[in-house]
Protein backbone atom coordinates (compact mmCIF):
# COMPACT_ATOMS: atom_id res chain seq x y z
CA UNK A 1 0.00 0.00 0.00
CA UNK A 2 1.18 3.52 -1.17
CA UNK A 3 0.01 7.11 0.78
CA UNK A 4 -2.83 8.96 -0.78
CA UNK A 5 -1.52 11.82 -2.53
CA UNK A 6 -4.08 14.01 -1.36
CA UNK A 7 -3.17 13.65 2.44
CA UNK A 8 -0.37 15.67 3.63
CA UNK A 9 2.85 13.81 4.27
CA UNK A 10 4.03 16.82 6.61
CA UNK A 11 5.42 15.66 10.02
CA UNK A 12 3.44 15.34 12.98
CA UNK A 13 4.57 17.36 15.77
CA UNK A 14 5.42 15.78 19.13
CA UNK A 15 2.06 16.89 20.43
CA UNK A 16 -0.54 15.24 17.72
CA UNK A 17 1.90 12.15 18.30
CA UNK A 18 1.62 11.54 21.85
CA UNK A 19 -1.87 12.30 21.85
CA UNK A 20 -2.87 10.08 19.11
CA UNK A 21 -0.69 6.95 20.59
CA UNK A 22 -2.49 7.17 24.08
CA UNK A 23 -6.21 7.39 22.01
CA UNK A 24 -4.97 4.71 19.74
CA UNK A 25 -4.28 2.59 22.88
CA UNK A 26 -7.79 3.66 24.63
CA UNK A 27 -10.06 3.58 22.19
CA UNK A 28 -9.03 0.43 20.91
CA UNK A 29 -9.08 -1.40 24.51
CA UNK A 30 -12.27 0.28 24.74
CA UNK A 31 -14.03 -1.32 21.84
CA UNK A 32 -12.27 -4.33 22.62
CA UNK A 33 -13.46 -4.52 25.71
CA UNK A 34 -16.81 -3.27 25.69
CA UNK A 35 -18.06 -4.61 22.60
CA UNK A 36 -21.81 -4.49 23.62
CA UNK A 37 -23.34 -5.96 20.93
CA UNK A 38 -21.62 -3.67 18.60
CA UNK A 39 -20.21 -6.20 16.16
CA UNK A 40 -22.62 -9.23 16.45
CA UNK A 41 -21.10 -11.01 14.05
CA UNK A 42 -17.80 -11.24 15.91
CA UNK A 43 -19.61 -10.78 19.28
CA UNK A 44 -18.38 -14.68 20.68
CA UNK A 45 -14.88 -13.92 20.05
CA UNK A 46 -14.70 -10.20 21.48
CA UNK A 47 -16.33 -11.48 24.62
CA UNK A 48 -13.16 -13.76 25.18
CA UNK A 49 -11.01 -10.87 27.08
CA UNK A 50 -13.37 -9.49 29.00
CA UNK A 51 -14.16 -13.43 30.42
CA UNK A 52 -10.44 -13.66 31.13
CA UNK A 53 -10.89 -10.36 33.08
CA UNK A 54 -13.50 -11.16 35.49
CA UNK A 55 -10.89 -12.57 37.95
CA UNK A 56 -8.02 -10.60 37.11
CA UNK A 57 -10.17 -6.71 37.75
CA UNK A 58 -10.80 -7.68 41.27
CA UNK A 59 -8.05 -8.34 42.15
CA UNK A 60 -6.05 -5.33 40.58
CA UNK A 61 -9.27 -3.72 42.19
CA UNK A 62 -8.83 -4.89 46.22
CA UNK A 63 -4.63 -4.92 46.21
CA UNK A 64 -3.64 -2.03 43.56
CA UNK A 65 -6.40 0.83 44.35
CA UNK A 66 -7.58 -0.73 47.47
CA UNK A 67 -11.07 -0.08 46.20
CA UNK A 68 -13.29 -3.33 47.40
CA UNK A 69 -17.40 -4.00 46.32
CA UNK A 70 -19.48 -6.72 45.26
CA UNK A 71 -16.78 -8.50 43.62
CA UNK A 72 -19.28 -11.33 41.89
CA UNK A 73 -20.91 -8.61 40.40
CA UNK A 74 -19.90 -7.93 36.31
CA UNK A 75 -20.92 -5.99 33.41
CA UNK A 76 -24.67 -5.99 33.85
CA UNK A 77 -25.57 -5.21 30.37
CA UNK A 78 -24.16 -1.30 29.19
CA UNK A 79 -24.11 -1.03 33.33
CA UNK A 80 -21.56 1.35 35.07
CA UNK A 81 -21.24 -1.44 38.27
CA UNK A 82 -18.32 -0.96 39.96
CA UNK A 83 -16.35 -3.70 37.67
CA UNK A 84 -16.50 -0.95 35.04
CA UNK A 85 -15.19 1.59 36.68
CA UNK A 86 -12.09 -0.34 37.88
CA UNK A 87 -12.06 -2.05 33.95
CA UNK A 88 -12.48 1.95 33.16
CA UNK A 89 -9.11 3.12 35.41
CA UNK A 90 -6.98 0.02 34.19
CA UNK A 91 -7.81 0.80 30.63
CA UNK A 92 -6.94 4.17 31.29
CA UNK A 93 -3.61 3.77 33.23
CA UNK A 94 -2.52 0.90 30.28
CA UNK A 95 -2.86 3.84 28.09
CA UNK A 96 -0.61 5.86 30.10
CA UNK A 97 2.16 3.36 30.62
CA UNK A 98 1.68 2.40 26.66
CA UNK A 99 1.77 5.60 25.21
CA UNK A 100 5.06 6.41 27.15
CA UNK A 101 6.39 3.25 26.42
CA UNK A 102 5.85 4.09 22.52
CA UNK A 103 6.80 7.38 22.71
CA UNK A 104 10.25 6.54 24.10
CA UNK A 105 10.63 3.50 21.67
CA UNK A 106 9.13 4.76 18.45
CA UNK A 107 10.12 8.81 19.18
CA UNK A 108 11.54 8.80 15.61
CA UNK A 109 8.70 8.05 13.40
CA UNK A 110 7.30 11.37 11.74
CA UNK A 111 3.43 10.40 11.70
CA UNK A 112 0.95 7.97 12.04
CA UNK A 113 -1.38 8.21 9.10
CA UNK A 114 -1.33 4.51 8.46
CA UNK A 115 -2.50 3.83 11.88
CA UNK A 116 -4.81 6.70 12.60
CA UNK A 117 -6.85 5.45 9.04
CA UNK A 118 -7.29 2.31 10.50
CA UNK A 119 -8.12 3.76 13.85
CA UNK A 120 -10.77 6.42 12.33
CA UNK A 121 -12.39 2.94 10.48
CA UNK A 122 -12.44 0.67 13.97
CA UNK A 123 -14.55 3.71 15.54
CA UNK A 124 -16.48 4.01 12.72
CA UNK A 125 -17.40 1.14 12.80
CA UNK A 126 -18.58 0.60 16.48
CA UNK A 127 -19.87 4.00 16.87
CA UNK A 128 -22.27 3.14 14.04
CA UNK A 129 -23.35 -0.41 14.33
CA UNK A 130 -23.92 0.45 18.11
CA UNK A 131 -26.33 3.19 17.07
CA UNK A 132 -27.61 1.15 14.58
CA UNK A 133 -28.71 -1.46 16.98
CA UNK A 134 -30.12 1.37 19.57
CA UNK A 135 -32.03 3.03 16.52
CA UNK A 136 -33.37 -0.42 15.20
CA UNK A 137 -34.79 -1.05 18.79
CA UNK A 138 -36.51 2.41 18.84
CA UNK A 139 -37.88 2.16 15.61
CA UNK A 140 -39.71 -1.24 15.89
CA UNK A 141 -40.60 0.15 19.86
CA UNK A 142 -39.00 -2.27 21.81
CA UNK A 143 -36.05 -0.28 23.97
CA UNK A 144 -38.80 1.30 25.59
CA UNK A 145 -41.98 -0.11 25.79
CA UNK A 146 -45.69 0.95 26.28
CA UNK A 147 -46.19 2.09 30.03
CA UNK A 148 -46.91 -1.27 31.79
CA UNK A 149 -49.84 -1.68 33.92
CA UNK A 150 -48.08 -1.62 37.26
CA UNK A 151 -46.58 1.90 36.00
CA UNK A 152 -49.72 3.46 34.73
CA UNK A 153 -50.51 2.43 39.01
CA UNK A 154 -47.73 3.35 40.34
CA UNK A 155 -48.25 6.97 41.75
CA UNK A 156 -46.19 9.70 40.01
CA UNK A 157 -43.57 10.83 42.94
CA UNK A 158 -42.73 7.15 43.62
CA UNK A 159 -41.27 6.59 40.47
CA UNK A 160 -37.51 6.77 40.11
CA UNK A 161 -35.84 8.99 37.70
CA UNK A 162 -35.03 6.24 35.35
CA UNK A 163 -38.40 4.81 35.86
CA UNK A 164 -39.83 8.48 34.67
CA UNK A 165 -37.59 8.47 31.72
CA UNK A 166 -38.71 4.93 30.47
CA UNK A 167 -42.18 5.55 31.09
CA UNK A 168 -42.13 9.34 28.76
CA UNK A 169 -39.80 7.57 26.04
CA UNK A 170 -42.33 4.22 26.09
CA UNK A 171 -45.63 6.76 26.11
CA UNK A 172 -45.14 8.32 22.44
CA UNK A 173 -44.37 5.42 19.37
CA UNK A 174 -43.69 8.74 17.28
CA UNK A 175 -40.67 9.84 19.31
CA UNK A 176 -39.62 6.59 19.85
CA UNK A 177 -39.36 6.44 15.37
CA UNK A 178 -37.65 9.73 15.50
CA UNK A 179 -35.22 9.06 17.58
CA UNK A 180 -34.63 5.86 16.17
CA UNK A 181 -34.35 7.03 12.86
CA UNK A 182 -31.55 9.49 13.85
CA UNK A 183 -30.09 7.13 15.28
CA UNK A 184 -29.92 4.83 12.37
CA UNK A 185 -28.54 7.12 10.30
CA UNK A 186 -25.12 6.71 11.86
CA UNK A 187 -24.72 4.15 9.24
CA UNK A 188 -23.54 6.80 6.98
CA UNK A 189 -20.37 6.68 8.81
CA UNK A 190 -19.43 3.28 7.24
CA UNK A 191 -18.92 5.53 3.68
CA UNK A 192 -16.02 7.45 3.41
CA UNK A 193 -17.99 9.94 1.20
CA UNK A 194 -20.60 10.60 4.08
CA UNK A 195 -18.37 10.04 7.70
CA UNK A 196 -18.83 13.62 8.33
CA UNK A 197 -22.44 13.79 8.22
CA UNK A 198 -22.51 10.57 9.94
CA UNK A 199 -20.51 11.94 12.63
CA UNK A 200 -22.59 14.86 13.18
CA UNK A 201 -25.53 13.20 13.19
CA UNK A 202 -24.08 10.91 15.71
CA UNK A 203 -22.73 13.69 17.93
CA UNK A 204 -26.18 14.82 18.19
CA UNK A 205 -27.92 11.42 19.21
CA UNK A 206 -25.12 10.34 21.66
CA UNK A 207 -25.49 13.90 23.46
CA UNK A 208 -28.97 13.41 23.49
CA UNK A 209 -28.50 9.44 24.85
CA UNK A 210 -25.78 10.64 27.25
CA UNK A 211 -27.78 13.81 28.64
CA UNK A 212 -30.87 11.42 29.57
CA UNK A 213 -28.15 9.05 31.06
CA UNK A 214 -26.49 11.75 33.22
CA UNK A 215 -29.84 13.61 34.51
CA UNK A 216 -32.16 10.46 34.94
CA UNK A 217 -29.64 8.72 36.22
CA UNK A 218 -30.09 5.55 34.15
CA UNK A 219 -26.93 3.36 34.38
CA UNK A 220 -25.17 3.51 30.45
CA UNK A 221 -23.00 6.55 31.48
CA UNK A 222 -19.39 4.88 30.82
CA UNK A 223 -21.15 4.12 27.29
CA UNK A 224 -22.97 7.13 25.75
CA UNK A 225 -20.06 9.11 27.16
CA UNK A 226 -17.93 6.95 25.19
CA UNK A 227 -20.09 7.45 22.43
CA UNK A 228 -20.05 10.94 22.57
CA UNK A 229 -16.11 11.03 22.48
CA UNK A 230 -15.69 9.12 19.91
CA UNK A 231 -17.67 11.07 17.99
CA UNK A 232 -16.16 13.82 18.63
CA UNK A 233 -12.54 12.32 17.49
CA UNK A 234 -13.84 11.29 14.52
CA UNK A 235 -14.44 15.05 13.74
CA UNK A 236 -11.52 16.23 15.68
CA UNK A 237 -9.41 17.18 12.21
CA UNK A 238 -12.29 19.33 11.13
CA UNK A 239 -12.97 21.15 14.31
CA UNK A 240 -11.63 24.58 13.01
CA UNK A 241 -13.04 24.64 9.70
CA UNK A 242 -16.46 23.50 10.84
CA UNK A 243 -16.03 26.58 13.07
CA UNK A 244 -14.87 28.80 10.57
CA UNK A 245 -18.05 27.92 8.17
CA UNK A 246 -20.87 27.43 10.81
CA UNK A 247 -19.80 30.20 13.20
CA UNK A 248 -17.67 33.36 10.85
CA UNK A 249 -19.76 31.97 7.63
CA UNK A 250 -16.44 31.60 5.49
CA UNK A 251 -16.33 29.03 3.01
CA UNK A 252 -14.51 26.11 3.34
CA UNK A 253 -13.35 22.84 2.17
CA UNK A 254 -12.68 19.90 4.56
CA UNK A 255 -9.42 17.86 4.12
CA UNK A 256 -9.61 14.64 2.44
CA UNK A 257 -8.86 11.98 4.80
CA UNK A 258 -6.25 9.69 3.91
CA UNK A 259 -7.03 6.71 2.46
CA UNK A 260 -4.24 3.92 2.03
CA UNK A 261 -4.13 2.39 -1.81
CA UNK A 262 -3.61 -0.48 -2.99
CA UNK A 263 -1.22 -1.15 -6.19
CA UNK A 264 -2.97 -4.55 -7.38
CA UNK A 265 -6.41 -4.22 -8.27
CA UNK A 266 -7.74 -7.89 -6.98
CA UNK A 267 -6.58 -6.44 -3.09
CA UNK A 268 -8.69 -3.15 -3.84
CA UNK A 269 -11.97 -5.51 -4.53
CA UNK A 270 -11.20 -7.98 -1.93
CA UNK A 271 -10.80 -5.60 0.68
CA UNK A 272 -14.12 -3.49 -0.50
CA UNK A 273 -15.68 -6.89 -0.72
CA UNK A 274 -14.99 -8.05 2.63
CA UNK A 275 -16.09 -4.77 3.83
CA UNK A 276 -19.59 -4.26 2.21
CA UNK A 277 -20.20 -8.02 3.08
CA UNK A 278 -19.76 -7.75 6.83
CA UNK A 279 -22.05 -4.74 6.97
CA UNK A 280 -24.55 -7.01 4.62
CA UNK A 281 -24.23 -9.87 6.91
CA UNK A 282 -24.15 -7.48 10.21
CA UNK A 283 -27.41 -5.27 9.19
CA UNK A 284 -29.22 -9.03 8.41
CA UNK A 285 -28.80 -10.40 11.29
CA UNK A 286 -29.46 -6.96 13.31
CA UNK A 287 -32.67 -7.00 11.55
CA UNK A 288 -33.65 -10.55 12.44
CA UNK A 289 -32.31 -10.68 16.12
CA UNK A 290 -34.44 -7.60 16.99
CA UNK A 291 -37.72 -8.65 15.03
CA UNK A 292 -37.60 -11.53 17.11
CA UNK A 293 -37.02 -10.03 20.21
CA UNK A 294 -40.01 -7.91 19.45
CA UNK A 295 -42.31 -10.83 19.12
CA UNK A 296 -40.79 -11.95 22.94
CA UNK A 297 -40.68 -8.91 24.49
CA UNK A 298 -42.00 -6.04 22.30
CA UNK A 299 -45.50 -4.63 21.51
CA UNK A 300 -45.60 -7.83 19.11
CA UNK A 301 -45.24 -10.55 22.11
CA UNK A 302 -48.63 -11.85 23.09
CA UNK A 303 -50.11 -10.85 26.32
CA UNK A 304 -50.64 -12.81 29.33
CA UNK A 305 -53.59 -14.82 30.02
CA UNK A 306 -56.20 -12.46 31.65
CA UNK A 307 -53.99 -9.82 30.95
CA UNK A 308 -55.66 -5.98 33.06
CA UNK A 309 -55.93 -4.23 36.46
CA UNK A 310 -58.61 -6.18 38.43
CA UNK A 311 -60.65 -3.96 41.30
CA UNK A 312 -61.86 -5.71 44.24
CA UNK A 313 -65.32 -5.43 44.70
CA UNK A 314 -65.39 -8.02 47.72
CA UNK A 315 -63.20 -10.47 49.36
CA UNK A 316 -64.27 -13.13 52.27
CA UNK A 317 -61.40 -14.96 53.56
CA UNK A 318 -62.28 -18.09 56.24
CA UNK A 319 -65.80 -16.68 55.63
CA UNK A 320 -65.45 -13.16 56.80
CA UNK A 321 -66.21 -10.85 54.53
CA UNK A 322 -63.31 -8.17 54.98
CA UNK A 323 -64.10 -4.19 55.02
CA UNK A 324 -62.56 -1.82 52.41
CA UNK A 325 -60.94 -0.01 55.06
CA UNK A 326 -57.59 1.61 53.70
CA UNK A 327 -55.38 0.67 57.15
CA UNK A 328 -56.09 -3.47 56.43
CA UNK A 329 -52.89 -5.09 55.51
CA UNK A 330 -55.28 -8.17 54.18
CA UNK A 331 -57.67 -7.10 52.09
CA UNK A 332 -56.99 -6.87 49.14
CA UNK A 333 -57.48 -3.91 46.64
CA UNK A 334 -56.21 -4.53 43.15
CA UNK A 335 -54.29 -7.52 41.28
CA UNK A 336 -52.74 -6.83 38.35
CA UNK A 337 -51.46 -9.42 35.44
CA UNK A 338 -48.74 -7.57 33.57
CA UNK A 339 -46.04 -9.90 32.70
CA UNK A 340 -46.83 -13.91 31.78
CA UNK A 341 -46.23 -16.40 34.62
CA UNK A 342 -46.21 -13.11 37.11
CA UNK A 343 -48.82 -11.23 39.13
CA UNK A 344 -48.82 -8.44 41.57
CA UNK A 345 -51.54 -7.68 44.15
CA UNK A 346 -51.99 -4.37 45.91
CA UNK A 347 -53.49 -4.14 49.82
CA UNK A 348 -55.97 -1.55 50.90
CA UNK A 349 -52.48 -0.43 52.77
CA UNK A 350 -51.30 0.13 49.25
CA UNK A 351 -48.50 -2.72 50.20
CA UNK A 352 -47.73 -4.89 47.72
CA UNK A 353 -47.13 -8.72 47.37
CA UNK A 354 -45.62 -10.40 43.91
CA UNK A 355 -46.69 -13.88 42.77
CA UNK A 356 -45.56 -16.58 40.74
CA UNK A 357 -49.30 -17.93 38.73
CA UNK A 358 -49.78 -21.20 36.94
CA UNK A 359 -53.21 -21.51 35.00
CA UNK A 360 -54.45 -24.72 34.36
CA UNK A 361 -57.16 -23.48 31.60
CA UNK A 362 -58.78 -26.73 31.25
CA UNK A 363 -59.65 -27.29 35.09
CA UNK A 364 -59.83 -23.43 35.54
CA UNK A 365 -57.49 -23.71 37.98
CA UNK A 366 -54.99 -21.28 39.47
CA UNK A 367 -51.95 -21.60 41.95
CA UNK A 368 -50.33 -17.78 42.93
CA UNK A 369 -46.99 -18.56 45.04
CA UNK A 370 -45.92 -15.32 47.14
CA UNK A 371 -42.76 -14.38 46.50
CA UNK A 372 -41.90 -12.91 49.37
CA UNK A 373 -40.13 -15.10 52.19
CA UNK A 374 -43.70 -15.95 53.82
CA UNK A 375 -44.03 -18.09 50.52
CA UNK A 376 -48.00 -18.08 50.74
CA UNK A 377 -49.88 -21.00 48.28
CA UNK A 378 -53.01 -20.00 46.83
CA UNK A 379 -54.85 -22.68 45.37
CA UNK A 380 -57.80 -21.27 43.60
CA UNK A 381 -60.85 -21.99 41.00
CA UNK A 382 -61.07 -18.79 38.82
CA UNK A 383 -63.93 -17.88 36.77
CA UNK A 384 -64.27 -15.19 34.19
CA UNK A 385 -68.34 -13.64 33.72
CA UNK A 386 -68.85 -11.29 30.84
CA UNK A 387 -66.27 -8.98 29.83
CA UNK A 388 -65.20 -7.42 32.70
CA UNK A 389 -65.88 -9.89 35.46
CA UNK A 390 -63.56 -12.34 37.62
CA UNK A 391 -63.93 -14.26 40.78
CA UNK A 392 -61.51 -16.07 42.28
CA UNK A 393 -62.53 -18.85 44.96
CA UNK A 394 -60.16 -21.92 46.88
CA UNK A 395 -57.36 -22.38 49.62
CA UNK A 396 -54.60 -19.62 51.04
CA UNK A 397 -52.76 -22.56 52.51
CA UNK A 398 -55.56 -24.05 54.62
CA UNK A 399 -57.69 -20.90 55.07
CA UNK A 400 -60.60 -20.19 52.46
CA UNK A 401 -60.48 -17.27 50.48
CA UNK A 402 -62.64 -15.83 47.83
CA UNK A 403 -62.38 -12.65 45.59
CA UNK A 404 -64.45 -10.84 43.07
CA UNK A 405 -62.90 -8.80 40.84
CA UNK A 406 -64.17 -6.10 38.40
CA UNK A 407 -61.55 -5.27 35.66
CA UNK A 408 -60.83 -1.82 34.88
CA UNK A 409 -61.07 -0.46 31.50
CA UNK A 410 -57.09 0.99 30.58
CA UNK A 411 -58.79 3.93 28.60
CA UNK A 412 -59.93 5.27 31.59
CA UNK A 413 -56.22 6.25 31.72
CA UNK A 414 -55.99 10.02 30.81
CA UNK A 415 -52.39 8.89 29.32
CA UNK A 416 -53.70 6.82 27.26
CA UNK A 417 -56.85 8.55 26.38
CA UNK A 418 -55.74 11.90 25.58
CA UNK A 419 -54.40 11.31 22.11
CA UNK A 420 -53.07 13.65 19.95
CA UNK A 421 -54.39 17.62 19.18
CA UNK A 422 -52.93 19.71 16.58
CA UNK A 423 -55.53 22.94 18.54
CA UNK A 424 -55.44 23.13 22.02
CA UNK A 425 -57.45 26.43 23.05
CA UNK A 426 -55.24 26.20 26.16
CA UNK A 427 -52.31 23.61 27.44
CA UNK A 428 -54.06 20.31 28.93
CA UNK A 429 -51.64 20.01 31.68
CA UNK A 430 -53.07 17.41 34.50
Amino acid sequence: MSDNALQTNSPWNIYKKVSFRFFFLLLSLFIILNNNGAFMVLSSVLQLPGILLHDFIPWFSKHIIHYNYDFSIHTNGSGDTSYDWVLLLFMFLISVIGCIIWSVLDRKRKSYNAAYYWLVVLVRFYLGFTLLLYGAVKVIKLQFPDPSLNRLLQPFGDASPMGLAWTFLGFSKGYNLFMGIVEVSAVLLFFRRTVIVGALLSLAATAHVMSMNYFFDVPVKLLSTALVVMSLFILAPHFFKLYRFFIKYESQQLDQMYRPTFKKRWLYISAYGVKYLYITASVVFLLYTVMQQRKTYGSAAPKPFLYGIYNVESMRLKGTTLPPLTTDSTRWKQMIISYEGYARVKKMNDSTTNFTTVFNKKKKELVLKSTAKDSLKYVLNYNVIGKDKLVISGLRDKDSISVSFKKKDLKDFRLINRGFHWVNEYPYNR
